[in-house]
């Protein structure tokens, strides 16, 4: 009986060196962290993913992130890629952070982008309600869709990045790239943490606050330094919770650093 290989995570892959892996958040896709790529390419092979039901990665049911961590294992398998950095923004943290508890002879360095080990309440539920009420037959272009999802997300920067999702599969007829129905329906293993977790990661970890963001708390501190003992700091003062778009340049000069020592 031949078995059924596994399916592939779509991926980019820039440069030459030491790899390093890149994970987008929630609704993304590997473009969200191209700045980031572009920059730490002069430097490693970077490696950026979309996570499954995200770009044009595969669908399929279930986003607990020991599926998701499970997901970036066996790329590394296929690539041929022993161990690597891990770099994760918001939900890609999360799954970045499993992968180190979960597989730490396969993790080097890791890094956190704006997102603890905890679970969060439920904030998403306006914008997949307003992606689910997407009338496709009334979009002939993007603006079409930004009018219709204003009625749900107002804040226009949050509207730009979500669309980046629209798809023109023929003049005149779009889609969405993501997997709504599979994303709606993880979404409450998407907002669980590690806090339960008896692992820890021992490798050198760096957590990255946006200093207008509230994804990292004080209260945070005690289950990060459990989880990574050997965890840093570092907080971009002026930036919400895009921190690497916001302030593309000062963040990709503290993930240099980082790497660098």
């Amino acid at each position: 009986m031949t078995q059924r290989s596994k399916p592939q995570l779509n991926y980019q892959q820039l440069g030459q060196g030491e790899h390093l892996v890149l994970i987008h958040g929630l609704f993304g896709s590997l473009e969200n962290l191209n700045m980031v790529a572009k920059q730490l390419s002069q430097h490693y092979c970077v490696t950026s993913v979309d996570v499954r039901n995200h770009g044009n990665s595969f669908h399929q049911i279930g986003m607990s992130y020991s599926e998701l961590a499970q997901d970036v294992i066996y790329l590394l398998e296929q690539l041929s890629i022993k161990s690597c950095h891990v770099l994760g923004h918001s939900m890609g943290g999360k799954i970045a952070m499993q992968l180190a508890l979960s597989f730490p002879q396969k993790v080097n360095k890791l890094i956190l982008a704006d997102i603890a080990p905890v679970q969060y309440p439920a904030h998403h539920q306006t914008i997949i309600a307003g992606l689910q009420a997407l009338d496709f037959s009334l979009i002939n272009k993007r603006e079409d869709a930004d009018t219709q999802l204003e009625k749900y997300v107002d804040n226009v920067g949050v509207r730009q990045f979500l669309l980046r999702n629209l798809m023109m599969n023929a003049p005149g007829q779009f889609s969405l790239k993501c997997h709504l129905n599979n994303i709606e329906q993880g979404y409450p293993q998407i907002m669980c943490g590690q806090e339960d977790s008896s692992l820890s990661f021992a490798g050198a970890t760096l957590f990255i606050k946006g200093g207008d963001s509230d994804y990292i708390l004080t209260e945070h501190q005690s289950i990060i330094k459990r989880l990574f003992p050997k965890a840093k700091a570092k907080i971009i003062q002026g930036v919400g919770h895009w921190l690497h778009a916001e302030k593309t340049v000062a963040f990709n000069k503290i993930v240099s650093d980082f790497l660098a020592k």
